[in-house]
């Protein structure tokens, strides 16, 4: 059905039919413009192909055929050839699927892709080939190598060597190629050597020419050579004079010198590495190149130590020293490449040394991480014995008018109820045994019952309590000057209630929500917004590693849930992280979202905490991980243990008891004893000469690695590592 409404005026059928031409004319017209870029629409195309016309290209041309590749490329061989044009090889690129073509002073490429999901089809491009120094190819040559940047020709000619010098010496001349004689090769060199056992040379200059596309073209060198089959070898390549006779240094390549100009060049390793290895393709000749590198080994503290055997197609091979490794360079000539081997690796007394001054910087490592360690543990004691005398061990009594379904204790600031979730948390200056004595003899007298606990410590209890099928659960532990409290379970829901807070002298003040648009941190190795009222980031290394197994961002933002998950979903698609959606949480206060980053595996984990949104951002590292020897099997944890203390200590953990020596972990064992567990919640019980034994519990999940640490006290430092 036309959409032209009525009453539009609509061009005549011809005048229509005049437009399309002109535009489909008007990309052969730019091509065709310049001789030496070939009409790559006009070119004949394969029997069956669906040219893509979405975008027009002067240069170029996309068409799909309805057979593999396989098929498809000796058949548009076969068919560009009927048409004149003729298939060459381009030096080192021997290998290569893309087929090339000449026809007079005009070049083409043409390459192959499979049809988007369709191994049964492919696609044809046509491709305009500027050619910059165009030579000719005798009629019937075999075997063309081809570059028409240099230029440089390789071939052989059906023809005698009299034809063949007969044919370059009218072909030549005719694209504006001039003879060299003594007196006008002077600019250059001073003797022209046209000695060639069993053949004939030539030199060849061409003036520049806009019309014709040469431009500052160098002078060529023609050799033709008899064969023993009747045939004439025919070699074409920049004049050696015109060549450069000193090269200068490029940018090294695995630490080893490159010289300039290069056509390819390749490094494996780098100067720190064990074994390193440079190759190139040198446009010089090859006395300039070993002159080159005669110098820059040398001026780099290396030694010549005669000559090394010789490798197929070698022409030069020599030993090379240095104080810490030994090296062979290798040069030879293919094509008119000047090709490039330099290899070196470390002597074995340099790896004992390395390998020496490796062990004592890490011994170093573990040695001051271990005093640091010590150091902190003897710190956090004393400063704990000192803020634990400030607590008050007097017995408590409940606050009056308190509206929580547990008593507060008269100390209890900063409360915070949240009746619809069942949570409870308030600090006090009492201590952890007077608070463990209020609220188990308040919830005993109102019919609580108290399950058994392993975790009933000077610094630290946890109480678990049950009636009439409802449970609470509560933390009280030290924190600094005063004890935390919190608490959460069904015995604490209360229907339809509203947050309780309660104002004390000290109690900080809730920040107000953010009302503008989160902004993301520059200086934060993980994204967090400016807007935070709290943040950290930590991170889990291997001594002597840059690399991170795992990074952890935890914050807490004054702004709703759903602009935080949003600010994150934004920022972290912007450091190429990518969304996994199977298993994602999202509700109104809480969120939990899987990633794939660069590094690996995250998790961001969003909740809501006194009117503010919290963050736990974890990314893992499984290559770093991996090569700590730290990754856990899979579908299980891995357990790392370690004692920076002077006495043997033993774990015993899911029914295994482990030695862990003293300075396991250690500047003396960097690697204490690992064990791998299914994951799940375990209670251990840790055990040292003339010490009570203490009982403790951790959580496990698969795929994690942690570490638990004996300090000097026997104070066990459980540490997430991946």
């Amino acid at each position: 059905m036309s959409m032209i409404p009525r009453g539009t005026p609509v061009p005549a059928r011809w005048q229509l039919l005049a437009c399309g031409l002109v535009l489909m004319a008007s990309c052969s017209i730019a091509a065709a413009a310049d001789g030496g870029i070939v009409d790559v629409h006009a070119l004949p195309q394969l029997e069956g192909a669906v040219e893509d016309t979405s975008r027009p290209d002067p240069y170029r041309v996309e068409y799909r055929m309805p057979t593999p590749e396989a098929v498809t490329s000796p058949a548009v061989k076969k068919l560009l050839s009927a048409d004149g044009w003729v298939p060459y090889v381009r030096p080192l690129e021997e290998k290569s699927t893309t087929l090339n073509f000449k026809k007079g002073r005009q070049g083409l490429s043409v390459h192959f892709t499979q049809a988007l999901g369709r191994p049964d089809q492919s696609v044809v491009y046509y491709t305009t080939d500027r050619i910059y120094g165009n030579v000719p190819f005798p009629d019937g040559a075999s075997d063309i190598m081809f570059d028409g940047t240099r230029p440089y020709l390789g071939c052989i000619a059906p023809s005698a060597l009299d034809a063949t010098s007969d044919f370059y010496a009218s072909q030549m001349a005719a694209i504006g190629w001039q003879k060299l004689t003594p007196e006008t090769a002077a600019r250059w060199t001073t003797s022209l050597d046209e000695t060639v056992p069993n053949g004939l040379r030539a030199f060849y200059a061409h003036p520049d020419s806009k019309d014709t596309g040469f431009y500052q073209q160098k002078p060529v060198m023609l050799t033709l050579t008899r064969r023993d089959d009747g045939r004439t070898n025919v070699d074409i390549r920049v004049a050696p004079f015109a060549l450069p006779s000193e090269l200068k240094a490029d940018g090294d390549l695995a630490g080893l010198p490159r010289p300039n100009p290069t056509k390819t060049a390749r490094g494996l390793g780098s100067a720190s590495s064990n074994k390193r290895e440079m190759s190139a393709a040198a446009m010089a000749e090859l006395p300039a190149v070993l002159a080159f590198y005669h110098r820059e080994l040398a001026a780099r503290g290396w030694q010549e130590d005669g000559s090394a055997p010789l490798a197929p197609d070698d022409e030069v091979a020599i030993k090379i020293s240095n104080a810490e490794e030994t090296g062979v360079l290798r040069l030879g000539r293919k094509y008119d490449f000047t090709m490039v081997s330099l290899t070196a690796q470390v002597k074995d007394s340099a790896l004992a040394a390395r390998a020496k001054a490796k062990k004592e910087a890490d011994d170093k490592f573990f040695s001051d991480a271990a005093a640091a360690a010590q150091k902190m543990i003897a710190a956090d004691e004393a400063r704990r014995k000192v803020q634990a005398a400030g607590l008050s061990d007097a017995p408590l009594n409940a606050l009056a008018d308190s509206k929580t379904p547990v008593p507060l204790p008269e100390t209890a600031e900063g409360v915070t109820f949240e009746g619809g979730d069942g949570r409870l948390e308030f600090s006090s200056t009492s201590s952890v045994k007077a608070l463990g004595s209020f609220y188990r003899a308040s919830l005993k007298n109102a019919g609580w019952k108290e399950q058994p606990s392993v975790i009933n410590q000077p610094n630290m209890a946890v109480m678990e309590f049950s009636k009439a099928g409802k449970s609470i659960s509560m933390t009280v532990m030290q924190m600094g000057p005063k004890v935390n409290v919190s608490a959460n379970g069904s015995g604490l829901v209360v229907a339809a209630a509203k947050p309780v807070a309660t104002k004390s002298a000290e109690a900080k003040p809730i920040q107000a929500k953010s009302t503008e648009p989160l902004k993301p941190d520059p200086d934060s190795a993980l994204p967090v917004p400016t807007q935070r009222s709290s943040s950290g980031i930590s991170s889990t290394k291997f001594p002597g590693s840059d690399q991170s197994f795992r990074k952890e961002l935890e914050a807490s933002i004054p702004a709703e849930l759903s602009d935080v998950l949003a600010f994150y979903r934004a920022e972290l698609t912007k450091r190429g992280w990518q969304e996994k959606t199977d298993g994602a949480t999202v509700t109104a206060d809480r969120a939990e979202l899987a990633f794939t980053s660069p590094e690996g595996p995250a998790m961001l984990k969003l909740g809501r905490a006194r009117e503010e949104t919290t963050v736990s951002l974890v990314q893992r590292n499984p290559q770093a991980a991996a090569m700590a020897d730290i990754m856990p099997k899979a579908g299980q944890a891995r357990l790392m243990l370690g004692n920076i203390g002077p006495k043997e200590a033993s774990l015993t953990i899911n029914k295994q008891t482990i030695k862990i020596a003293a300075g396991a972990g250690g500047p003396q064992s960097p690697k204490g004893p690992m064990l791998d567990l299914p994951p799940g919640k375990y209670q251990y019980a840790l055990r040292l000469p003339g010490q009570p034994t203490r009982n403790e519990t951790l959580t496990v999940a698969a795929g994690d690695a942690w570490g638990l640490l004996v300090g000097p006290s026997g104070d066990v430092l459980p540490l997430q590592m991946y």
